[in-house]
């Protein structure tokens, strides 16, 4: 086999690879069917030039349909689809100047490294000497330049990797699209790529849609995470304000480890900028949370993070405080730096999940079977309206 000579180090013209030219994206009403099946439900959505956004949720919400319709490979039942303030939504995937990274990799068996970075630049018809250049020069960002003559089979998962995002970044793409690209490697080599990742992003300034139903994947990855849900956006916002304020039940349930409580609005006071609100638990009699009032007497919930709880023992006599409950330990994960406790509400039975530093915990002669009691602050319990 023919194997093509080693360039010469020159630029080709019109083309700076570390600086492509972003843009944002714009979903209007985005829709997909498949028969009577919906599996994306009127989507709208603005995504910044420059941002690193993560599709985040479970199997089957609709975050991969979403992408395909972005890439050009699924059809559009309704909406509209803008790159910059181009629309592409009936466009074909080669004119929307966008490049797509799949779960599999996707990489020709048969052609060495070298041909496939260059292949999508080969067919747009860039000569071989400019191709060569741009090869080269994707190869040397992705620390693979030693392994041009190879064949996929002779790498691993993460070279792998690195050589499909060499070929589609050396397009040029406006938008890089990514499905699931890290779920093949080991826990590892998972957190070593996608520090990765976000360092080429930032390199290239180019616009990243990255699909993953993990959450450390996402905060860790992302300027802007969608979260996703039988086909509609439920909560969009910053890792921190998805972590610290989910919107919903179904947020605070898939991010986080939240202990949800589910009861009525009976009160609620005005202090700054939100409200203090009071819910009747079943168990429990009173919960405080914070958020954003809706009429007493409707059904609502409220969620507190594992790890703002605060366990004592147990004491009968001592004095009731606002926020708190008796729950029996059932079992206690040691996972590291974080120990998991389970607990069973002492009154319902309930399931309720304690999150501390091992260090912490192991200074403590707390003992599974023990009864405790938990407590935490009004001001770090969030009220949830759906």
């Amino acid at each position: 086999m023919t194997q093509t000579a080693q360039p010469l180090r020159s630029s080709p013209p019109e083309y700076d690879p570390l600086h492509p030219e972003a843009r944002g994206v714009k979903l209007r009403s985005l829709t997909k069917k498949y028969g009577s099946v919906v599996a994306v439900e009127n989507i709208t959505l603005d995504i910044p030039a420059g941002s690193y956004c993560c599709l985040l949720g479970p199997s089957g919400c609709g975050k991969t349909t979403t992408l395909r319709m972005l890439a050009g490979h699924e059809e559009v039942t309704a909406g509209q689809i803008y790159i910059g303030d181009r629309e592409v939504t009936s466009q074909p995937p080669a004119q929307r100047n966008t490049a797509m990274v799949f779960q599999n990799y996707a990489l020709f068996p048969h052609k060495t490294v070298w041909d496939n970075v260059g292949f999508g630049l080969k067919i747009r018809g860039m000569k071989e000497r400019d191709r060569a250049v741009i090869i080269e020069e994707m190869l040397d960002i992705m620390g693979m330049g030693e392994f041009a003559r190879r064949k996929p089979h002779q790498l691993s998962g993460g070279q792998q990797q690195r050589i499909a995002l060499a070929r589609a970044l050396a397009t040029r793409p406006q938008v890089l699209l990514l499905d699931e690209p890290l779920s093949a490697l080991d826990e590892s080599l998972r957190v070593k790529t996608r520090g990765e990742l976000k360092k080429l992003q930032k390199k290239f300034g180019m616009t990243f849609i990255q699909v993953t139903h993990a959450q450390d994947e996402a905060f860790s990855l992302s300027d802007l995470i969608v979260v996703m849900d039988r086909g509609r956006v439920d909560q969009v916002g910053n890792p921190s304000e998805i972590y610290r304020s989910p919107a919903s039940q179904f947020v605070a349930r898939f991010v986080g480890d939240n202990n949800i409580f589910i009861g009525k609005v009976t009160d609620s006071s005005q202090e700054g900028d939100r409200d203090i609100i009071t819910l009747e638990v079943d168990g429990i009699e009173s919960l405080l949370a914070t958020g954003h009032a809706i009429p007493i007497g409707t059904k609502a919930a409220c969620c507190v993070r594992s790890d703002l709880m605060h366990l004592h023992s147990y004491s009968q006599s001592s004095q009731p405080i606002s926020n708190s409950l008796s729950a029996r330990i059932s079992s206690v994960e040691f996972t590291g730096y974080i120990t998991r406790v389970s607990l069973l509400q002492e009154n319902n039975g309930k399931e309720l999940l304690y999150k501390t530093r091992t260090e912490d915990w192991l200074t403590e002669n707390y003992q599974e079977g023990q009864l405790v009691n938990l407590s935490w602050s009004p001001n770090e319990c969030i009220f949830l309206s759906h």
